[in-house]
């Protein structure tokens, strides 16, 4: 059975990232995980833990490098735990692309695009609408962006009334790593 956010049972919540090593090395990825909360931190609950799930086992050396130099760093333990990477199960549809499902126009172009939810999950435009929605980006680089996404004439052209608004909505300031 897949866990559900009211029934997580014995599960972690987390994120899986899907990452091009040609662009961006697991090194830097994880620098960028370790950046993105406090390592020294432990909690009893499994569902919020802090985990880095590992896929083998130069992941692991790489992670294990990382936590022993924070800790000589910090001077502090590190508590993120660093396991064995197990089935993910996506969050259900109404958690996924949140910023994007909370702005009405452009639900109604992706909901067109996308009719199923499965589709809209794994959507890589989908992802890259909803970090522009949440600040990260601006409406030129979503711009620069829109050509390569594959989208019919008629949805780029809506999308790109709707670019000059995201900036307003959203307070976009800061570059998307690797965009």
């Amino acid at each position: 059975m897949n866990p559900t956010y009211h029934d997580l049972g014995d599960h972690t919540e987390s994120f899986e990232i899907w990452y091009n090593p040609d662009e961006l090395s697991y090194a830097q990825l994880l620098a960028y995980v370790w950046d993105s909360h406090d390592p020294s931190y432990s909690t009893r609950s499994v569902q919020y833990r802090n985990v880095i799930w590992v896929h083998d086992a130069e992941q692991r050396r790489v992670a294990e490098t990382q936590k022993a130099a924070i800790e000589q760093e910090s001077g502090r333990p590190v508590a993120t735990a660093i396991l064995d990477a197990k089935t993910f199960y996506p969050a259900e549809d109404y958690h996924q692309k949140y910023a994007l499902r909370h702005n009405r126009a452009l639900m109604q172009l992706f909901d067109r695009w996308y009719p199923e939810g499965s589709d809209f999950r794994n959507s890589f435009t989908a992802m890259r609408f909803n970090a522009y929605l949440q600040g990260h980006g601006s409406s030129a680089l979503l711009l620069g962006e829109l050509e390569g996404y594959g989208l019919p004439d008629e949805l780029k052209e809506m999308l790109r009334a709707q670019a000059p608004k995201l900036s307003e909505d959203a307070g976009m300031q800061c570059a998307v790593p690797g965009a």
